[in-house]
């Protein structure tokens, strides 16, 4: 687990300026580090950068750059390729120096170029140069673990795994995309290829991008809905084959993330996702596997009593921390430097602390994450699916309601919150997207809007691609595509990598999502059971009664915190003399939103009710721009 960056210019800087960029990331790689500048084909310089923070061979024959035996190849490289001893054997040919996985890269694209890619297991951001046809190669895995943006410049571009070494770059000019503001607002986070600053992308996941004498083209490797589709042409239909096959899989999963050269343990919250991958970590260790939960003294809100009985159960070496809301608001300023755009989904303080314990301990640790995406455990997919029974009826009265004497008399604003959002989920590219529209209505007008440039809609109209008649699934298909790697495992990295800490996620190995999704849909909602075969696997190793339990959850008290001690922070954020100078909210109307939720918070009628998540996207937004401003500094 490192970080990277580096650029491809005519214009070129010094090798100062490329270590100041690599340095902004010493959290992510306090280890080593290395810079080196090229002189390439065509009037080109290509500089690479890495910071390391050291998992497999702690040598220095582990660092990067790391270079091809005949110098052809150039690597910076941040990630874990879990698969790479299978494929140093393949690749017995090639005269390796060490047992990292950053060699077995170099190796695999000498032998199959960027097909390589297709054969690594694994999470990885990855820069590559070669020599021979003077191209730079951008690679993402497939479901976007590790995080990749690039700088799209006239003759260049500049990337990194984080921002803040672009934003280091000379002469960035910093220009936010006010298009993608009202989609941030809304979902809290912003998705791939999108970022907050304009002319900067994010890598997709599953993609490639090349950049050869000035031309930039890009392609998928993988891809959800091609994968979906291709994999469902050869279903398990026997149940027993499906869990057993699965079981088999997480297994070999778990096992091949437990190969590290320093210590290891396991996030354990005692749900179903982290109880799985922590009794199979346990089933494959010798010694009892380090475990790390976090309780809170709010009755409501703690699950630390749950992880710590399955952590009895299994023999595991448990770890928790009791936390108050005191500790949870420290780290609030810290937000903007680590997670280096506007990200308002608030359970990435919870995210930290756990991190910060397990850190203290171990350099490595599991997750359950994908879980919720690819077996269906969300309560919104409970929804989707009521919504798409009631969808026809829905239209009927939404046809009524839009009748002339009916729409004069607003009948459809009279109707019961649910029925008005059946009744107003029209649009075929989002159906499973249904929310309330007038939450979607003032993150639309809370953007001043720019001449010429529309804002992305707030929804993604993109569900038709899938071409899958089931809500439930479109929609999880569609998580897989947008929340899971633009907000979940974009919250897990920053927090992690905040403490210097490696997450992996055994439940989004390749081989785990390809089959899941052979896996009949029956086998994973099962008679309103969620997630049942992923539950079914569980019960294999632990007691159910100590897994069957409405899930908990965790929320900040948003509310507390805005109309409490943030209050005059967000007041002067949404002040309209502020705002009017800023030029990126409508000032009279985000002015007015505001200040009027703070009077009533999310209790009051009217314009104040639940915006607490809308409030906090908007206060998140303008922490970051403050610390954009003044210098970025660490918090």
């Amino acid at each position: 687990m490192c970080g990277i960056c580096g650029y491809v210019n005519k214009k070129g800087i010094r090798l100062e300026q490329l270590k100041k960029m690599n340095d902004t990331m010493y959290h992510r790689g306090p280890n080593d580090s290395g810079e080196e500048i090229y002189e390439a084909a065509g009037g080109y310089q290509v500089g690479f950068a890495q910071r390391r923070l050291s998992i497999l061979d702690l040598s220095k024959l582990g660092h990067q750059p790391m270079h091809s035996a005949d110098k052809r190849i150039s690597v910076v490289y941040n990630g874990e390729i879990y698969n790479f001893q299978e494929l140093k054997e393949e690749l017995s040919a090639y005269p390796f120096r060490s047992n990292c996985d950053t060699e077995v890269i170099i190796a695999a694209y000498l032998k199959w170029g960027t097909d390589c890619v297709k054969r690594f297991n694994g999470m990885f951001a990855i820069a590559l140069y070669d020599r021979e046809n003077s191209s730079i190669y951008l690679f993402r895995d497939r479901i976007g673990k590790k995080p990749l943006y690039y700088w799209k410049q006239e003759d260049g571009i500049v990337f990194a795994s984080e921002l803040k070494p672009i934003m280091e770059y000379p002469d960035f000019p910093k220009e936010i995309r006010a298009e993608v503001l009202s989609r941030y607002l809304f979902q809290q986070y912003i998705n791939a290829p999108d970022s907050i600053f304009r002319d900067v992308y994010k890598v997709e996941p599953g993609s490639v991008l090349c950049f050869q004498a000035g031309e930039i083209t890009t392609w998928k490797y993988w891809d959800i809905s091609q994968v979906y589709r291709e994999c469902v042409k050869q279903p398990v239909d026997s149940y027993e084959d499906a869990k057993s096959g699965l079981k088999e899989l997480l297994e070999k999963s778990v096992a091949m993330r437990m190969i590290s050269d320093v210590p290891l343990g396991s996030f354990l919250s005692g749900g179903y996702d982290s109880s799985l991958v922590t009794a199979i970590a346990q089933a494959h260790s010798d010694t009892p596997v380090k475990t790390f939960s976090i309780g809170f003294h709010e009755k409501k809100y703690n699950e630390a009593g749950y992880a710590k009985a399955v952590a009895e159960y299994l023999g595991t070496d448990h770890t928790e921390l009791y936390i108050d809301e005191k500790e949870m608001f420290e780290l609030v300023d810290s937000i903007p430097y680590y997670y280096d755009e506007p990200f308002a989904d608030s359970s990435q303080i919870a995210t930290m602390l756990v991190s910060k314990l397990a850190s203290e301990h171990v350099t490595v640790a599991l997750s359950g994450d994908g879980g919720d995406e690819f077996f269906c455990g969300y309560n919104i997919y409970e929804n989707v699916r009521q919504a798409q029974k009631l969808d026809v009826l829905g239209g009927m009265v939404h046809g009524i309601c839009g009748l002339p004497g009916l729409r004069q008399a607003k009948l459809e604003e009279r109707l019961p919150f649910r029925v008005r959002v059946i009744a107003g989920n029209r649009e075929k590219e989002s159906k499973t997207q249904f929310g309330a529209g007038n939450y979607i209505v003032k993150a639309n007008a809370m953007v001043k809007k720019a001449p010429g440039k529309a804002s992305l809609p707030v929804h993604y109209l993109t569900e038709s691609s899938y071409g899958v008649q089931d809500w439930q699934i479109r929609r999880m298909l569609l998580d897989m595509d947008t929340y899971l790697p633009g907000d979940i495992l974009c919250k897990v990295d920053r927090a992690s990598m905040k403490y210097s800490l490696e997450s992996r996620c055994p439940i989004l190995d390749t081989d785990v999502m390809e089959f899941s999704y052979r896996i009949p849909h029956r086998y994973k909602y099962a008679s309103g059971d969620k997630k049942h075969i992923l539950k079914e696997i569980a019960y294999d190793y632990i007691p159910k009664e100590l897994l069957e339990r409405p899930k908990v959850g965790f929320g900040v008290p948003l509310d507390q915190w805005l109309r409490g001690p943030l209050k005059e922070q967000l007041l002067d954020y949404s002040s309209y003399d502020f705002l009017e100078k800023q030029g990126i909210f409508d000032a009279a109307y985000t002015s007015e939103l505001i200040h009027s939720y703070v009077k009533t918070g999310d209790a009051g009628p009217a314009t104040g009710a639940n915006y607490s998540k809308l409030s906090w996207s908007f206060f998140v937004f303008q922490q970051w721009y403050a610390w954009l401003n003044q210098g970025r500094k660490q918090a």
